[in-house]
């Protein structure tokens, strides 16, 4: 039921920052569209929540270069992706954006900095931390124990470090802003790659040209559309540019406007067999609370 109601307000927000009315979804519901997501009860029934009419969902994009199962992306993806290889990443989050929507339905958000500290007790030798580093240590710390315990099955510990590393992130997140998070949303660079791909391309206007050679990013000044994987690099960005992380930060926000932009304009959202093609992508890459 918490999956519906969220997903009725903000299926697109948490996919790209565009929020449908309940009638639309309602029918899209009906029609079985919104079925097969997985789904992660990392928040928990007695986590903090927002006041009524009001939500706060936290986007969370993690640096993996696994899927959501813990398989090795396939070498062709990865190549693509011009990010490394399976061992490259671990399980930094990356990208955490705080989105509320208000009791007027009316809609903010914010980046949080990769790397802002945060103070955590439940991670052995530490006691702060950079706030992407709470869902890779506290995964790997959770699977040591496990395994300590006489855990074995692979796909056990990767499900339970994974939830492990989302409830750490959730803690870390509500200590750094003081908000509640009512829902979330992770995906992986997978999904930003996919996403882009199902659009046929995203597209954006850079004030200089700019060159990577670590995120693969090459574009020149200007309009333009950029493939699926020259998404990737202009999200992923953060060399050479002048504020560093922080211009990625504005990068991300671009792009999740770009694709809300796309969607609108492609009438997905009152076309059923658009929207079930593009939920069909979703289903691979995204976890849901």
């Amino acid at each position: 039921m918490r999956l519906v109601v969220v997903l009725r307000r903000t299926l697109l927000s948490l996919l790209a920052a565009a929020v449908l009315t309940v009638t639309g979804l309602a029918y899209w519901q009906a029609q079985g569209v919104l079925d097969g997501f997985t789904v992660s009860h990392a928040l928990g029934g007695d986590a903090p929540r927002s006041d009524k009419g009001s939500m706060n969902i936290l986007l969370i994009g993690l640096d993996s270069r696994k899927d959501q199962y813990g398989n090795d992306l396939p070498q062709g993806i990865l190549d693509k992706l011009h990010a490394g290889d399976s061992s490259s990443g671990g399980y930094n989050t990356n990208t955490l954006i705080l989105v509320h929507i208000g009791a007027d339905d009316r809609v903010s958000a914010f980046s949080i900095p990769r790397d802002d500290y945060v103070a955590v007790s439940a991670i052995a030798g530490y006691d702060h931390i950079k706030i992407k580093e709470a869902y890779g240590l506290t995964k790997a710390q959770t699977e040591d124990e496990l395994e300590s315990q006489g855990v074995t099955d692979p796909a056990e510990l990767e499900a339970r470090g994974r939830e492990a590393g989302r409830e750490a992130t959730l803690r870390a997140v509500r200590s750094l802003t003081g908000q509640p998070i009512d829902y979330f949303a992770e995906v992986n660079l997978a999904g930003f790659y996919d996403l882009a791909e199902s659009l046929g391309g995203i597209e954006v206007c850079l004030n200089h040209d700019v060159y990577d050679e670590y995120s693969g990013a090459d574009f020149p000044a200007g309009p333009q559309t950029l493939n699926a994987s020259q998404a990737l690099a202009f999200v992923r960005q953060r060399h050479g540019l002048e504020n560093g992380d922080l211009d990625r930060t504005h990068r991300q926000q671009a792009f999740l406007l770009s694709v809300s932009h796309s969607l609108k304009a492609a009438g997905v959202f009152g076309n059923l067999d658009a929207f079930r093609d593009l939920i069909a992508v979703a289903h691979k890459d995204l976890v849901l609370s």
